[in-house]
């Protein structure tokens, strides 16, 4: 006979809180209309290993700043988000290290961070085309973080390429906080997009400045030359997380 209680069952199922108001169902995330603006530098490289944990090796001075407009997606709807993301490799397996990410979307942060592991906070990013230029910029408050602009649909990209380069293992920590100093969960993890159809894709000349901000420091990684710059339209699925290392066993 039911209690009219939130039984255990009920509050494992909730994966989140609030129990009776879950931000964000717990789905499978596909994304469909999934817009890019890539633009990759050379950075620093003594700044570079000092944000990339172990045991990620740090091959090149490599960054890719990215902002990502996401067209539709379930549970959430239409937001964007933006980032900086490092090429590393990992027991021989090259990839990439999620080193900061930012959205307009609480529900999309969420579910990132508690569900996966993905290094997510507020910001407001955005991603438009003005005057013959595809612009992508960070504001965090009132402060303009970042700005990129790429020329628009400048050079035809190879679809197959494209969908390389979003394809490529994706690296992040996960950390749960315990009930003392000790985290009950310190993982490397890895995941990575898969079942991606490439729309269209474009490369063409870029430029990227960075700000600086105290809570969004993108800038401690500062741009010293544009490498590369890539547009690309696309639908894609993200995998689930599973850990490679424990942090927890090292100490």
């Amino acid at each position: 006979m039911s209690t009219g209680r939130l039984t255990a069952a009920d509050i494992v199922a909730a994966g989140t809180t609030p129990l009776t108001a879950p931000p964000y169902a717990r789905v499978r995330r596909r994304f469909t209309d999934r817009e890019y603006l890539n633009v990759v530098y050379r950075t620093d490289p003594d700044a570079l290993r000092r944000v990339v944990p172990e045991p990620l090796e740090v091959e090149d001075d490599l960054v890719r700043f990215e902002v990502m407009r996401m067209g539709d997606v379930p549970g959430f709807g239409p937001y964007t988000e933006c980032g900086q993301a490092i090429p590393v490799s990992f027991d021989g397996e090259r990839g990439e290290y999620l080193h900061a990410m930012y959205l307009d979307s609480f529900a999309g942060t969420a579910a990132g961070r508690e569900s996966s592991a993905y290094p997510k906070g507020p910001g407001k990013p955005a991603l438009r085309v003005e005057e013959g230029a595809l612009v992508g910029t960070l504001d965090v408050g009132s402060l303009r973080v970042a700005a990129a602009t790429m020329a628009y649909k400048h050079r035809p990209m190879d679809l197959a390429e494209a969908g390389a380069q979003i394809t490529v293992p994706t690296f992040m920590v996960k950390i749960v906080a315990g009930y003392g100093p000790r985290p009950q969960v310190c993982d490397l993890v890895r995941t990575r997009i898969t079942d991606v159809v490439v729309h269209e894709a474009w490369s063409g000349p870029a430029r990227l400045h960075l700000f600086e901000h105290v809570l969004a420091p993108l800038a401690d990684l500062p741009v010293r030359e544009v490498v590369a710059a890539s547009h690309v339209r696309t639908d894609l699925t993200l995998e689930p997380v599973h850990p490679v290392h424990d942090y927890l066993e090292d100490l």
